[in-house]
């Protein structure tokens, strides 16, 4: 085998819906003042009762029934994430036991918001060095549990949910390369911190560097797939906020694609928000399989991962 490929994708969003006139009545601010300056109108609010691992095993099985995979076929199983409560068992291995995955290696990756581009780079890497065969790779945040809901300059942007897709080896490789580094000096720019937790962040300094330092990457990251930017069909970038994402994709030079902008009913749900853009969008049938697709996380430490993928 010469690669990998996502053979098909799944998401999952809890039942509760939190509207910005409900955020009104609980902080000061409005819908007017939410929609202009972060472009979002509604997000997904687990409960108490709702763990991460839960939310990632939820789209992990819709992933694992679309590609017509079971449990025993995976291999290899990783969770991006940073809002996991314990230490141990980590989410991977509580995914694991819930949907019945036998014997496979189990990891999570806390690289925040650039998390699930990290972990599926790191299954393309597993897949090619021999060391997996096809595995499970999950992006889940419950954002709602670091937030602090009386600042609205943050508790505006979370929302809760989980992606997941299913990696297999492939003779055409149906991943690029990834493009993955980081601006650990200016690290404390996006923060979950202290006890208890809680999320926080530099928002300006945050908007300047990835709406000028990011698109030249990305860009990069299209030129190590052997593409230009305007033969993409899609590109999901992190669902930051819609005031990042639509300058971010203009200077990017996508010109012919759809852009995700699922941030507008979903909110800022961390390392779930690209898997669970890029799910609506196949589910949607906006984008077609094997489209050229570009999937860009950025975000806390400053990181950044981004790769171009062939839609499942």
């Amino acid at each position: 085998m010469n690669g990998s490929r996502i053979a098909a994708v799944g998401h999952y969003q809890p039942a509760k819906v939190l509207t910005n006139k409900e955020l009104a009545s609980m902080v000061d601010t409005s819908d007017e003042w939410i929609r202009s300056r972060v472009g979002i109108n509604t997000r997904h609010i687990a409960g108490p009762d709702e763990p991460v691992d839960e939310l990632a095993a939820h789209a992990a099985a819709k992933a694992l029934a679309a590609a017509g995979t079971t449990p025993a076929d995976i291999d290899l199983v990783l969770v991006a994430t940073s809002t996991a409560v314990d230490r141990s068992p980590n989410m991977a291995a509580r995914v694991a036991a819930r949907l019945g995955i036998p014997g496979a290696a189990t990891m999570d990756l806390n690289v925040v918001c650039a998390g699930f581009t990290h972990a599926l780079a790191t299954a393309d890497h597993a897949i090619r060095a021999g060391g997996s065969s096809r595995a499970l790779v999950i992006g889940a945040d419950k954002m709602s549990e670091v937030t602090d809901w009386t600042d609205r300059t943050t508790c505006v942007l979370v929302g809760d949910g989980a992606g997941a897709a299913v990696v297999e080896a492939a003779d055409e490789p149906g991943i690029g390369p990834v493009l993955w580094g980081s601006v650990p000096e200016m690290g404390n720019a996006v923060r979950i911190e202290g006890t208890p937790p809680r999320f926080a962040q530099e928002g300006q300094s945050v908007y300047r560097w990835a709406t000028t330092q990011l698109p030249p990457i990305a860009r990069r990251a299209c030129e190590r797939a052997g593409l230009e930017p305007a033969d993409l069909a899609a590109v999901v970038l992190h669902q930051a906020n819609l005031r990042i994402i639509e300058p971010l994709a203009e200077k990017i030079g996508a010109v012919n694609a759809v852009v995700a902008r699922d941030v507008t009913e979903s909110g800022n749900t961390s390392a779930a928000s690209i898997p669970l853009a890029l799910s609506k969008l196949v589910e949607q049938g906006a984008v077609a399989t094997g489209d050229p697709v570009l999937l860009f996380g950025f975000g806390g430490n400053l990181s950044y991962a981004g790769q171009v993928v062939r839609c499942p």
